[in-house]
C-alpha cells in the first residue's frame, strides 16, 4: 500500500507542478524581476499528494478526482480572504448575469462566518428584504439541511433556484431566545439600480441601489429628467448609497464622474503586480466598455456644482464607498450618516478554460487623498442623528480572515455610540436594558423604505440643506500613519 501511495504522490507532484507552470508563471515572470520568483514548495505538494493518495485508499467511500481538486481549490482561495473564490460552470455563469442586473434567488448579500452563512445586507424590493431578514441574521437551516459544514457556494446555490418555489430559512438573530423561521418564495431579482425622484423643488434626491453595467447610462439619464422637471434653480442634491453593496468599478467611475471635473482622481489601487497598481480618473477612457458613446457628455453643468450630500450607512461597500471617498476627498459633496461597511479590495475575475474561473484579491482600493477604504471604511462628515443600530451592523473587519487596511496599524472603527458608552459611566444593567429594547422595538418592524416619509436621515440633510442644522466641523488636519 505505502508503495502505491509513494507513485501516487510521485505522480501528482508532477501534475501539479505542471498545473502551476501552466496557469501563466511565465506571463508573472515578464510582469516581475526573475529571481523574487519562488521556486515550487516540492515538500508541501508532496504532503499534498500524500494526503490526496491516502483519501484515495482508505476514505470510507469512493471520491472522484476531479472533487477533490476541486476541493483543494476551493481551500486555498477561502483560506486566503471572505472574497476570493472558486467559480465552477454554473457559479461564473451566475455571476456575469448578475452583473446585470437580474437573476433568480431570494435577494441576499451573505458572507460565510464560523461555519454559518452571516447576512450582510438584504437587497431593496426583494422577498428576503419584505420578509425582514437584517443585516448580521446567522443563517443555520436552509429548508431541513443544516448550513454547519457548507460552502458558502454550496449555501448559494440552495438559496437559489426557480422563481415562484419556496424555501425555509432557520435564523439566529442577536437578542431572540429562539430560532426565526422565514417561510420565502423565490422571485427574479432584477435590481432597479437607479431611482430618482423630486423631493420639492430646488431638492433632487437620487438612489444607487447596486453598481451594474447600465448604472452610469441609468444615472445620466436621471440627472438630465430631474435637472429638466425642476423650473428654477437646483438647490440640492441628495445622493443615496445607502445598503448599496457595490458591484461593477467602472460603474463607480461613471456615477464620479458625473459630478467631479474632468479628469479628476476618482480612486487608485496597490498590489503586487503591475497590472494592480491602477489610477482611475473622470474621463471616459475609465467608465465606457469599449467604443461606447459617451453617456455623460452634455450632462447639465449644474450637475458638477450643485451642492451635494452623499447618504451612506454600514451596508453602503465597495463601488459605492470609492464614489463616497472621491466626493468627499474633492470636497464636492458632504458625506452624511455612519461609518461604512470598509470592503475596500478588488477582486479580479481569472478565467481558467471549461467556463470556470478564480475571483481572486488583488489589490487595493485608495481613496484620491490616499486613504485605504479596506477594514476601515469612510467616516461621515456629519454622523446620523437617529438612533437606528447602525453601530451593530456588521462590517468588513469583523469577518474572519479580513485583509487587513494596508498600513503598520489597523485602526479599530469605533461608532459614535461605543464611545458615548465608554465615556459615561452608565451602569451594566442599563445598557443591557437599552440594547434589549432596541431589539425589541425592531424585532418585527418592517424594512425602512429609503426616501420615504419615515426616512430621518433624508430628513436630516433636507434640514441641512436649508440651514435648519449646524455646519459639519472643520477637517481635520490629521491623517493615519
Amino acid at each position: 500500500m505505502s508503495n502505491v501511495i509513494r507513485k501516487t504522490s510521485l505522480i501528482l507532484i508532477g501534475v501539479i507542478a505542471g498545473i502551476m507552470l501552466s496557469l501563466n508563471f511565465s506571463a508573472i515572470a515578464k510582469k516581475e524581476n526573475i529571481e523574487t520568483i519562488h521556486p515550487l514548495p516540492i515538500e508541501e505538494l508532496r504532503t499534498f499528494a500524500q494526503v490526496f493518495g491516502r483519501i484515495k485508499s482508505d476514505y470510507v467511500e469512493s471520491v472522484e478526482d476531479k472533487k477533490l481538486i476541486t476541493e483543494a481549490i476551493n481551500g486555498m482561495l477561502v483560506g486566503l480572504d471572505p472574497h476570493s473564490s472558486y467559480l465552477d460552470k454554473d457559479e461564473y455563469k451566475e455571476l456575469q448575469i448578475g452583473t446585470q442586473g437580474e437573476f433568480g434567488g431570494l435577494g441576499i448579500q451573505v458572507t460565510m462566518e464560523d461555519g454559518v452563512v452571516k447576512v450582510i445586507s438584504p437587497i431593496e424590493d426583494t422577498p428576503a428584504f419584505r420578509a425582514g431578514i437584517k443585516t448580521g441574521d446567522l443563517i443555520v437551516k436552509l429548508d431541513d439541511t443544516v448550513v454547519k459544514g457548507m460552502t458558502l457556494n454550496d449555501a448559494i446555490k440552495l438559496m437559489r433556484g426557480k422563481p415562484k418555489t419556496s424555501i425555509k430559512i432557520t435564523i439566529v438573530r442577536e437578542g431572540e431566545t429562539e430560532p426565526l423561521i422565514f417561510n420565502l418564495v423565490r422571485d427574479i431579482i432584477k435590481i432597479q439600480s437607479v431611482k430618482s425622484k423630486m423631493l420639492e423643488p430646488g431638492y433632487a434626491y437620487i438612489r444607487i441601489t447596486q453598481f451594474q453595467e447600465q448604472t452610469g447610462e441609468n444615472l445620466a439619464q436621471a440627472i438630465r429628467t430631474l435637472f429638466g422637471e425642476n423650473k428654477g434653480e437646483m438647490k440640492g442634491l441628495i445622493l443615496d448609497l445607502r445598503n448599496d453593496p457595490g458591484g461593477l468599478l467602472n460603474g463607480a467611475v461613471a456615477v464620479s464622474a458625473a459630478f467631479l471635473p474632468e479628469n479628476a482622481l476618482v480612486v487608485y489601487t496597490e498590489g503586487r503586480s503591475p497590472d494592480a497598481k491602477m489610477k482611475l480618473h473622470a474621463n471616459p477612457e475609465f467608465y465606457l466598455r469599449g467604443p461606447d458613446k459617451d453617456y455623460l457628455k452634455g450632462l447639465p453643468s449644474a450637475a458638477k456644482t450643485v451642492p451635494m450630500i452623499t447618504l451612506v450607512n454600514g451596508g453602503s461597500a465597495s463601488a459605492s464607498e470609492i464614489v463616497a471617498g472621491a466626493l468627499q476627498d474633492h470636497k464636492r459633496s458632504i458625506v452624511m450618516g455612519s461609518q461604512t461597511f470598509g470592503k475596500g479590495s478588488v477582486q479580479t475575475i481569472l478565467p481558467l478554460g471549461n467556463n470556470t474561473a478564480i475571483k481572486l484579491t488583488t489589490a487595493r482600493y485608495y481613496t484620491p487623498n490616499g486613504q485605504s477604504i479596506q477594514a476601515q471604511g469612510i467616516t461621515p462628515d456629519i454622523l446620523d442623528e437617529a438612533d437606528n443600530g447602525d453601530d451593530q451592523r456588521l462590517r468588513e473587519s469583523d469577518l474572519n480572515r479580513h485583509l487587513s487596511n494596508g498600513k503598520k496599524t489597523e485602526k479599530k472603527v469605533t461608532s459614535e455610540t461605543e464611545k458615548t458608552e465608554k465615556t459615561e459611566s452608565k451602569p451594566e444593567n442599563d445598557k443591557k436594558d437599552k440594547k434589549n429594547k432596541k431589539n425589541k422595538d425592531t424585532k418585527n418592524s418592517a424594512p425602512l423604505e429609503f426616501g420615504s416619509e419615515e426616512d430621518q436621515l433624508l430628513k436630516q440633510a433636507m434640514n441641512y440643506f436649508k440651514g435648519i442644522t449646524s455646519s459639519p466641523p472643520e477637517p481635520s488636519d490629521e491623517s493615519d500613519s
